[in-house]
């Protein structure tokens, strides 16, 4: 039976995206084929046990919740990640899937909410981005900015006017946490008229930014 290289499976808060606040079981898969300026998940590049989808269902099934996210890394990286997400909406969970921006997501089932993280320079992964992905978002769907100064702020918007993507899906923008000042961001969003959410790292302000499951 195939199986799929898991970093850790914890139950908290979601803390990013428009379901932040709400109680969510996380499966965050090892491996990542970016390494972004600021990643706050080193860890799973390589750490993790083979697990097959039935050992990841019954250890989630511990946990009273429906909310579940795939997570990484990069989830996308193993072929396993689909079969997973498949497997999921077939046991009716409510799912997400947040993934860097680079990697295809057709396949990726329609009842899946996809978080879509696009690397804008400071991460030093711009050249990562996988435009075409936009192709297969629906309105259900969130694409994430994560800003560490006015140049990426203005790189965000000129490519959300390029590709028109208010008009596709949601879109959240967050701050490289303890880069930039909330306020800073939040008065170049209420300038801009861009459609969109203002997020925090809701679990940052929780739990030292070190902790682990959580």
């Amino acid at each position: 039976m195939r199986k799929i290289k898991v970093n850790e499976i914890y139950y908290s808060i979601q803390g990013e995206s428009s379901l932040s606040g709400l109680p969510c079981i996380f499966i965050r898969l090892t491996y990542c084929n970016l390494r972004c300026s600021y990643c706050d998940s080193e860890y799973a590049f390589y750490e993790g046990k083979d697990m097959t989808i039935n050992q990841i269902l019954s250890e989630i099934k511990k946990y009273h919740c429906n909310l579940v996210e795939v997570t990484g890394g990069e989830p996308l990286l193993q072929s396993g990640c689909i079969d997973l997400l498949n497997e999921l909406i077939a046991k009716k969970y409510e799912v997400m899937i947040e993934t860097g921006g680079s990697l295809p997501v057709n396949l990726v089932h329609k009842n899946v909410k996809k978080i879509i993280d696009f690397k804008c320079p400071s991460s030093n992964m711009e050249n990562k981005n996988l435009w075409k992905i936009l192709d297969d978002v629906s309105k259900n769907d969130e694409i994430k900015f994560v800003i560490g100064d006015q140049t990426d702020f203005r790189w965000a918007q000129n490519k959300i006017k390029k590709y028109e993507i208010e008009d596709k899906c949601n879109i959240l923008f967050s701050c490289v946490f303890e880069k930039l000042k909330y306020e800073t961001l939040v008065k170049w969003l209420l300038d801009s008229n861009i459609k969109a959410r203002f997020q925090l790292q809701t679990h940052k302000h929780i739990w030292k930014e070190e902790t682990r499951g959580v």
